[in-house]
């Protein structure tokens, strides 16, 4: 998924906490949902910005050689404006876009 596209807050919003717990039942559930949700989508992230930074990267580093490279700067800004790995997870939930299951659920059934 394109996190840079996502249309959702950069800042905390309070939230009512029913509309979490609707879909599954359990306030804790959805915490849970929403936490792996967000540790996959920070990794992803992550990989992503190590990807692109690497690029810039020379092969010997001396102290006397280190220097500020403005590419690696604008991406590093860039990455740091986006919206935090949780408010999207949230934003993904809300709108049903987050597939998840209980499997001990699914067999009590």
């Amino acid at each position: 998924m394109d996190y840079k596209k996502v249309k959702t807050d950069n800042l905390a919003v309070t939230r009512n906490v029913a509309d979490f717990a609707a879909p599954t039942g359990n306030i804790y559930e959805t915490v849970c949902i929403l936490a792996k949700r967000a540790n996959i989508i920070s990794l992803e992230l992550k990989e992503e910005l190590n990807k692109k930074i690497s690029e810039f990267a020379t092969a010997t580093d001396n102290l006397e050689e280190v220097f500020e490279n403005r590419e690696q700067i604008e991406i590093a800004r860039f990455y740091e404006q986006l919206p935090k790995p949780t408010l999207i997870s949230i934003h993904e939930f809300l709108s049903n876009q987050i597939y998840y299951r209980n499997p001990a659920k699914e067999e009590m059934q």
